[in-house]
């Protein structure tokens, strides 16, 4: 199974945030365009995993979600990684969020414990829109970094979950199935 942990949106702001990039989407650059049924926050790629080691996870992420209390964060901004000359991801931006990034930190440190290893780099919170092929060059993207300037787009997301979700890889791209939902504050005392 291939696998990652999510914070995934409601399908109403999946919505507004598609209509949102529509004209990036439009104007024809050589971008991969994720549906809006696959956006999502990732907080931990786990890649493929064998069905023997999904209990532990489970369990992990439930650990996870009930010592966490349910946060909201904003959303807004597009940009791209590593930049607007020659984007290889292009996305919507997450405010800044303290919960989000210690929620991150403790999903990390819960899986180092099962034998995936740290992420190396920092954690940019981020919801991908869509991935550039790697042979695309700088000129494939001339007007993207005016395009994506005058792109608008603001909202907000209740956390409440902490999501294990597969990744079915097909001809016609990914789709991701969830395959647990893990409620924050679980654990708590009322």
């Amino acid at each position: 199974m291939r696998l990652f942990i999510a914070v995934n949106l409601p399908p109403d702001e999946k919505d507004r945030l598609y209509r949102a990039a529509a004209p990036l989407r439009a104007a024809g650059f050589p971008v991969r365009w994720v549906e809006p049924d696959a956006i999502h926050i990732t907080l931990k790629f786990l890649g493929e995993v064998g069905e023997e080691r999904v209990t532990g996870i489970r369990d992990a992420i439930r650990r996870v979600a009930a010592e966490a209390d349910r946060f909201g964060i904003g959303l807004g901004g597009f940009g791209a990684f590593p930049d607007v000359t020659r984007p290889r991801v292009v996305w919507a931006g997450i405010a800044h969020s303290a919960e989000l990034q210690h929620v991150q930190a403790r999903v990390d440190v819960e899986m180092e414990r099962l034998g995936f290893p740290r992420d190396s780099r920092p954690f940019h919170p981020h919801l991908t829109l869509g991935r550039a092929p790697g042979d695309a060059r700088a000129a494939d993207f001339r007007g993207f970094a005016e395009r994506i300037a005058g792109l608008e787009y603001g909202g907000s997301l209740d956390v409440h979950s902490l999501d294990l979700m597969q990744s079915l890889l097909s001809p016609r791209g990914a789709r991701y199935e969830r395959v647990l939902a893990a409620e924050l504050g679980e654990g708590k005392a009322a």
